[in-house]
């Protein structure tokens, strides 16, 4: 299953390899989706060229989470998933407003209210392997139907997973967020590139046309990004566009960063050695990481007790909230990031991950 390193004295340091998972082992592809090149599977390279990010310090909170609600039970009872027109406005989401979109399978018991956030979603099809989306998911009553805002791309388990709902970017629900069984104590940092949200007015570059807005692997930016990004300083590079993929410049050191808490050494690693896309906008003076939420499986439940403290832990004072200050003023662009030199292209810092098994609950998980 998925797992996380523990200790001052088991972390690997941020220059240390992949370790072995051993030749003959295979990824599961629920646990660690998509093929071994896919942007979210392929490691920073010693050809990226690195821009300073100059991300500004978050003001309301040291870190929070945007929850991707993933739902792998492909023999659950199909569900209903409606359209809902409230979308990201004032409104219930609960309501189906339109024709059904589609039906997939979802666990009777599995409720998610209707809320303000993004509320992305993926749910893997009864063929194993076609994971459908869509933005914003509710589910408000036990064993009633689903709603949507809308469909997006679906994906495939085993081919890119680069597409999506993120309304930011159009970037995948499921690629890059942190899982369940991931940032554990005792265990190896998670082996996949990440995502985040930066808050857009403040730390994306201002595009004064949407073409400016975005850079690959994203397909598009907000639909209100110009006029928003980057309004709140006049400094920001333009490097730094939504579907940036942001890392740790390999001259930055475990001890030059001082971490006081072992998961965010843990990221630390996974920044460096394969960093963490931009998909969305936070909209407020905060950093987020997407997580996964989904039946029996709460990234953010799993976090509180294995490290005594919440993901998304309130204030900008404290252990938690210095160490993602330290992690996100460090980070750099890979400004050469593009289809033909993911990562930056050249040798890659660790090795790529093993062959995906033929189905899921076969194989390893990115932290195994």
């Amino acid at each position: 299953m998925l797992s996380g390193c523990s200790g001052d004295t088991g972390s690997p340091p941020l220059d240390a390899g992949d370790g072995d998972l051993g030749e003959a082992s295979k990824r599961d592809p629920c646990l660690w989706p998509f093929a071994a090149d896919s942007i979210w599977n392929t490691p920073v390279g010693d050809g990226a060229v690195f821009v300073p990010a100059q991300i500004a310090p978050a003001l309301e909170a040291g870190m929070t989470y945007d929850p991707d609600f993933i739902v792998l039970t492909p023999s659950a009872p199909l569900v209903s998933i409606a359209q809902n027109d409230v979308g990201f406005g004032e409104g219930d989401r609960c309501e189906a407003t339109g024709d059904v979109l589609f039906e997939a399978p979802i666990p009777a018991d599995f409720v998610v209210p209707s809320e303000s956030g993004n509320a992305c979603f993926a749910v893997l099809m009864p063929d194993g392997r076609t994971v459908r989306q869509g933005q914003p998911f509710a589910r408000c009553v036990i064993g009633a139907g689903a709603t949507l805002n809308y469909e997006s791309d679906a994906n495939d388990l085993f081919t890119d997973g680069r597409l999506g709902p993120h309304g930011g970017s159009a970037m995948s629900s499921l690629g890059g967020a942190l899982r369940v069984g991931e940032l554990r104590p005792g265990k190896h940092p998670p082996r996949h590139v990440l995502k985040g949200n930066l808050y857009a007015a403040r730390n994306l570059f201002r595009c004064t046309r949407d073409s400016d807005c975005f850079r690959w692997p994203a397909a598009q930016g907000d639909s209100y990004a110009v006029g928003v990004y980057g309004t709140l300083r006049s400094d920001v590079p333009r490097a730094l566009r939504m579907g940036a993929l942001l890392a740790l410049p390999p001259s930055v050191t475990v001890a030059s960063l001082d971490l006081e808490t072992e998961p965010a050494r843990q990221l630390a690693w996974t920044l460096q050695n394969y960093g963490m896309y931009v998909v969305d906008d936070t909209a407020w003076e905060v950093w987020a990481l997407g997580i996964e939420e989904g039946p029996d499986r709460s990234f953010s439940q799993q976090f509180l007790a294995d490290w005594g403290f919440p993901f998304d832990e309130e204030g900008t004072v404290g252990p938690w909230a210095g160490d993602m200050r330290k992690l996100f003023a460090a980070l750099a662009v890979i400004d050469n990031n593009a289809p033909t030199s993911v990562g930056g292209g050249g040798a890659p810092r660790v090795p790529q991950p093993p062959a995906l098994a033929s189905r899921c609950g076969e194989g390893v998980g990115s932290s195994d």
